[in-house]
């Protein structure tokens, strides 16, 4: 309807802005962090090798220009270079020895064999994308994030097996690391024409469009933290996010799929090969499915099974997943091929050869999730709240001590959690903490209470040199709260939330304790974050979705007591709705007799505006808009939509710009 109504979840524009150039100094590792980081060493069976020799196994080749990708305009969307600091090195101390082991792992990149048949390029994304080869062609499943990727990886596979058609592109799940790069391996005329399927489990294309745009502005904010998008690659900097290295920042496309998994035990033959398909819809993904080639003795659970304990929860937001179901998918994968697959191969990490260690690889995942559900509910019928709950579990060591339950992406901690909120829901029953006090408001009191900020700061640094950084970090960002540009309060709190990143076995809690600290001392820099809803994501919602989000972007108290009907007519696709704002609410219905105006605009000219490549001004000038009525009214209703700043602060309570910084 007008550029603004999605265009500042767009991030393009965003990544051309001037980044600011604060950068400062990082600390050493405090002795505190150095003991923590040694005790691990003893902890674990550093000893066992295996993983070492499967990451190699199979190798083929590397990926080409040093590991660098590069858009069409010169410049890198992807650097597995840059992660390179790890390899042949002992962990420095401030890292955690068991993550920079998972470092090593994930670092290493190429075109792999995995089966005779199938084939990876692995550390080119995110994600892996597999090359299954069919009698005729080669069915390629998960192409990345980034179509750029996604071509430099079929480019090596061809390069070393030949220039083999892509008959058919398979979607494990919806997201954006599994179907982003599609465009990269094929064009959609061929799709179209049906030379090339698109297969994907149900509810595919709604869950992969939705995601990323309800919730998109605070989601993506969130994960430019998680994935270490802010912070350096170095010892001191991100050591990847576990389940991968990080997110490439290419262009993310999509293609509808052409053929729908509905159901367990549905069966497609695709060139030449069988696929059994199992649905497992709410696990990793909303909309997930694993599949069995029985010519190849091959399975994948999709990323229900992978090197390392997954997200219940995943700290970018989304909705709790259910790790009852998670455990009941494996073990139904287990019950129908766990005697039949040679090989467990997924879209992240390395593959599990031999039937027993497939057997063994599956039994542990899906223990491991069930053993977080059963336990986190004994915890909360006990009476434990959340925080109780999470602090209480650990894990038994015959899942502990194995290597891929380690929490590298999820973490004990987090995910006890997010199954305590999944039944239970945010309130724990203590009314005390019903009706909590906004941040500021409360850190004012706090820093009242306690004796002011120079008596918390003197406090805080005590316990810092003794090492409580839990602690220390809990009490400043009261103060912090209160006093957001207070430099000796920012400075102590990054101090110590860069500490607890030193200590983190999980990649993703690392990256947000080191980039809060970096917010922290130097403010917000912008810089380049993946563009997840991007032009194929636009195209693909349904008009539907389109006018849920302009409710999302409706400004309540600004709509009080207004009343606005407007139709709109879509002819290309023929569809017909009246927008119709009344008690601060925007609804869609069918047609109203009466509207104040109606519109006229293809869905084609509509996604342009809504990418921001036109405006509803030049629509209407070129006559692709047609307005009849009060078109007031219109603009009107379009006045009452608000902008998502992308940068906002997550750290600090208000914004802080370069000039408060050094005034402070």
């Amino acid at each position: 309807m007008k550029t603004f109504l999605l265009r500042r979840i767009f991030f393009s524009v965003l990544l051309q802005l001037p980044c600011l150039s604060l950068a400062s100094e990082q600390n050493p590792a405090s002795v505190v962090t150095k003991k923590a980081n040694q005790k691990i060493l003893k902890a674990l069976p550093f000893d066992h090798r295996q993983d070492f020799e499967d990451i190699k196994r199979g190798f083929i080749a590397p990926l080409p220009d040093n590991g660098i990708i590069k858009n069409d305009q010169g410049g890198p969307v992807w650097d597995l270079g840059a992660f390179q600091f790890a390899r042949g090195e002992v962990a420095p101390d401030t890292a955690n020895p068991s993550l920079w082991r998972q470092l090593q792992l994930i670092s290493e990149g190429g075109l792999y064999r995995v089966t005779p048949r199938i084939y990876q390029v692995r550390s080119a994304d995110l994600s892996n994308i597999s090359f299954i080869e069919g009698d005729s062609g080669v069915i390629v499943m998960d192409p990345l994030i980034s179509a750029e990727t996604a071509k430099a990886a079929l480019e090596l596979y061809r390069q070393h097996r030949g220039n083999r058609p892509v008959v058919a592109v398979i979607y494990t799940h919806s997201h954006v690391d599994h179907y982003g790069g599609v465009r990269g391996v094929v064009d959609e005329e061929e799709v179209k024409s049906g030379r090339v399927k698109i297969i994907a489990p149900e509810n595919f294309l709604i869950e992969a469009v939705s995601e990323n745009v309800f919730a998109g502005n605070h989601m993506a904010r969130r994960a430019s933290f998680m994935y270490g998008n802010l912070i350096s690659k170095d010892p001191k900097g991100t050591l990847g996010a576990g389940l991968g290295l990080e997110t490439s920042t290419g262009t993310v496309t999509l293609i509808e799929p052409t053929d729908t998994i509905t159901k367990t035990g549905q069966t497609l033959k695709v060139d030449g090969l069988t696929f059994h398909f199992l649905m497992a819809p709410g696990s990793e993904a909303p909309a997930e499915m694993h599949f069995f080639v029985p010519e190849l003795k091959a399975v994948t659970a999709a990323e229900n099974a992978t090197h390392t304990l997954h997200n219940l929860y995943t700290l970018r937001g989304a909705k709790v997943r259910n790790a009852r179901n998670w455990s009941r998918y494996l073990n139904e994968t287990l019950q129908r091929w766990g005697e039949k697959a040679e090989v467990l191969f997924a879209p992240h990490h390395w593959p599990t050869w031999g039937k027993e260690n497939v057997v063994n690889h599956l039994k542990k995942q899906r223990d491991l999730y069930k053993y977080l559900n059963d336990q986190t509910l004994r915890l909360a019928n006990h009476g434990y709240n959340m925080v109780q709950a999470a602090e209480m579990m650990t894990l038994p060591p015959e899942l502990s001590q194995y290597w891929a339950n380690r929490g590298y992406y999820g973490s004990v901690n987090h995910d006890t959690r997010a199954v305590w909120n999944y039944y239970l829901g945010f309130f724990d029953g203590n009314p005390a903490r019903l009706y909590p006090m906004p941040p500021t408001a409360a850190g004012k009191k706090y820093v009242q209470y306690m004796g002011g900020a120079a008596n918390i700061i003197q406090q805080a640094k005590r316990d810092y040199n003794a090492g409580e950084y839990r602690w220390v970090a809990e009490v400043l960002d009261k103060l912090v709260s209160a006093e957001p540009n207070n430099r000796a309060a920012r400075d102590l709190l990054a101090d110590a939330l860069e500490q607890m990143g030193y200590q983190q076995e999980n990649g993703t809690w690392r990256n947000f304790f080191l980039s809060g600290a970096k917010e922290l001392r130097d403010g917000i820099e912008r810089l380049p974050v993946p563009l997840t809803a991007s032009a194929d994501t636009i195209r693909n919602m349904p008009t539907e979705l389109i006018f849920d989000y302009l409710g999302i972007r409706l400004n309540g108290p600004k709509a009080t007591g207004k009343q606005i009907s407007i139709n709109i007519t879509l002819p290309d696709i023929n569809e017909h709705y009246a927008l119709v704002l009344e008690n601060a609410v925007l609804n869609y219905t069918a047609p109203v007799s009466s509207p104040h105006c109606s519109v006229t605009i293809q869905r084609s000219d509509l996604n342009d505006i809504l990418l921001g490549t036109a405006t509803l001004q030049e629509k209407i000038r070129d006559g692709a808009v047609n307005i009849e009525g009060d078109a007031e009214q219109l603009k009107l209703l379009l006045s009452l939509m608000d902008q998502f700043d992308f940068w906002w602060n997550l750290v600090t309570p208000e914004p802080m710009d370069k000039q408060s910084l050094e005034a402070s």
